[in-house]
């Protein structure tokens, strides 16, 4: 995380100019020590110091890897982040010196400095399952008792309605709430608002209170369609799962007929809503749908080891849609944005797979720790993980986000590589649920940053 700070705190010094107050190198302007009344130059001076001490444990770790009992390829790894360190520090000391750095070389200094930090976590991922990892973590069967008789028998009859009218329509009305899938929706719509203000701070476009709620309508419309065609399309596997055996369609609260009629009405609203902003977040809306309906529901999530991974572009779209209700096109910082959100799904859902691996092996679902284990699934996590770093890296790099961003990424980030790491230790249920939760955090924080970077900093 260290090595991650400096990439991404160097990386918004230059482009908020705080690297212009120290523009000679290595010591500031001839000062060895800085005074505080200079905020920027106190920035640009503590990554100087900070990438002293980072190097230095980067030596540390790199000798107590070859004095100690590390793999082969554990020691080759922190080996390539020795080697490129002091590459990453002579680009520094050029670009600082430099009174306008090319693109070509911010660019490489990002490679090189987001390469370093990659070496390390891929010698973290390693040494994590050679140390936790056993035998059994490596088999991928599981023992899934079927559920109990009448939670999700497919043959049982349909729920008894209420008799008084108020409870049965207390009860019906939270079933069509809950086929919509609410707790996807603030995150969903929190990425939209992301994009949409990373779109406003990167454009001449303005951001009007008319499309926002446009936008966040149609988001919020969208998510409930696919939920429910979702929950249509899964009614029977959703009754072989204990945590969706009650689902409004797996005990029959809702008819089919019914289910469809609203998600077909949910989606209409929801193009209109995109069309009454622009043609172009219509059409993404309306891929959105179909994707997460048809093509992961359908397609991926039956079919293939990958349908987390594939199906991280579901999650990504709001990102594009957001960028393309400001500004009519899907802009470069939208794409990053959404390459973030893209690349963290795996990240986020694989410690769901991990906590829930008795119920999709009963749904029939080829999720990873079922096909290739829990300690193979562990370390995928780590990279993705590292993954998600190196995008919301990129993201800084292509956008105006400054020092709010970074302080972020960084703090909260670690604490979602701790639940990572904790993970791996414990190897529980409760680990993988902490983990998961922590993810959600990490990209909570980061899309409030976003937010906040672009329209109050």
């Amino acid at each position: 995380m260290g090595i991650y700070a400096l990439v991404l705190v160097g990386g918004t010094t230059a482009i908020t100019g705080a690297s212009e107050a120290c523009s000679t190198w290595p010591a500031c302007n001839g000062q060895w020590l800085v005074g505080l009344s200079n905020p920027d130059l106190l920035v640009a001076w503590g990554h100087r110091v900070a990438a002293l001490f980072v190097g230095l444990a980067v030596v540390a770790t790199f000798a107590a890897a070859w004095l100690g009992p590390a793999s082969r390829r554990v020691r080759l790894a922190l080996a390539g982040a020795l080697v490129l360190y002091p590459v990453q520090v002579g680009l520094g000391a050029v670009a600082a010196t430099t009174a306008t750095p090319t693109a070509l070389l911010s660019g490489v200094h990002l490679t090189v400095g987001v390469s370093i930090f990659g070496a390390a976590m891929f010698a973290l991922a390693w040494s994590l399952e050679s140390a936790t990892a056993t035998e059994d973590d490596y088999d991928p069967s599981v023992d899934a008792d079927p559920v109990d008789e009448g939670d999700g028998d497919a043959d049982a009859p349909a729920r008894d309605l209420p008799a008084s009218g108020f409870a049965r329509a207390k009860l019906v009305a939270n079933a069509y709430f809950r086929l919509m899938k609410p707790r996807l929706m603030w995150l969903l719509c929190l990425v939209a608002g992301a994009a949409m203000a990373l779109a406003a701070a990167t454009s001449a476009a303005d951001l009007t209170v008319r499309i926002v709620g446009l936008t966040m309508l149609g988001g919020v419309l969208s998510i409930g369609a696919s939920g429910t065609f979702n929950h249509v399309l899964e009614r029977d596997v959703d009754r072989k799962m204990q945590r969706t055996s009650d689902r409004p369609l797996a005990v029959d609260v809702v008819p089919v007929r019914n289910a469809l009629a609203f998600g077909f009405a949910l989606g209409t609203a929801s193009l209109l809503s995109f069309a009454a902003v622009n043609l172009l977040a219509a059409v993404l809306g309306l891929v959105a749908i179909l994707f997460y309906s048809v093509v992961y529901t359908l397609v991926l999530k039956p079919n293939t080891v990958q349908n987390i991974v594939v199906g991280g572009a579901a999650g990504a779209l709001p990102a594009l849609i957001g960028s393309a209700a400001v500004t009519g096109t899907i802009g470069l910082p939208g794409l990053a944005l959404a390459t973030v959100i893209f690349l963290w799904t795996p990240a986020h859902f694989y410690n769901l797979a991990l906590a829930y691996k008795e119920d999709y092996a009963r749904g029939g679902f080829p999720m990873l720790p079922l096909v290739r284990g829990d300690a193979v699934t562990r370390k995928h996590i780590v990279w993705y993980f590292t993954a998600t770093l190196a995008g919301a890296g990129g993201l800084a790099a292509v956008s105006d986000l400054g020092l709010l961003y970074a302080f972020v990424s960084i703090t909260v980030g670690a604490v979602f590589l701790w639940a990572i790491v904790r993970l791996h230790r414990e190897r529980t249920t409760d680990a993988a649920f902490r983990a998961f939760h922590a993810s959600n955090a990490y990209l909570g924080a980061l899309l409030v940053a976003v937010v906040v970077d672009s329209m109050v900093l």
